[in-house]
C-alpha cells in the first residue's frame, strides 16, 4: 500500500470528487458497495433484456440513468467550483 496526498474537491462522503497526483482531471471515488450496486443494476438490465421485458428495462434503466446523472452533476459542480475545465 502506498500513502499519497490527494486533492479533495467535495466532502468525503459517497461519490467524493478527488484528484490524484499527476492527473489533469479529478475522478469520482465510488465506494465498493455502490460499485457493486451499479454492477447489479446493469446485470438486472441484461436479464430483463434477455427476457424481453421492455417496460421493466425502461424503469430500471431510467433509475440507473438518473443515478449516474446525479454523480455527473456533482462532479461538474465540483470542477466549476474549483475553476477546473471538464474533460468532456
Amino acid at each position: 500500500m502506498e500513502r499519497i496526498e490527494v486533492e479533495l474537491l467535495t466532502d468525503g462522503g459517497n461519490d467524493a470528487v478527488v484528484r490524484l497526483p499527476g492527473r489533469n482531471f479529478p475522478g469520482v471515488l465510488i465506494q465498493g458497495d455502490t460499485l457493486n450496486t451499479l454492477q447489479a443494476d446493469v446485470a438486472e438490465l441484461v436479464e430483463l433484456c434477455a427476457a424481453g421485458d421492455l417496460e421493466e428495462v425502461r424503469q430500471v434503466a431510467s433509475l440507473l440513468h438518473a443515478d449516474l446523472g446525479t454523480k455527473i452533476e456533482r462532479y461538474t459542480e465540483a470542477l466549476e467550483a474549483h475553476g477546473i475545465s471538464r474533460p468532456f
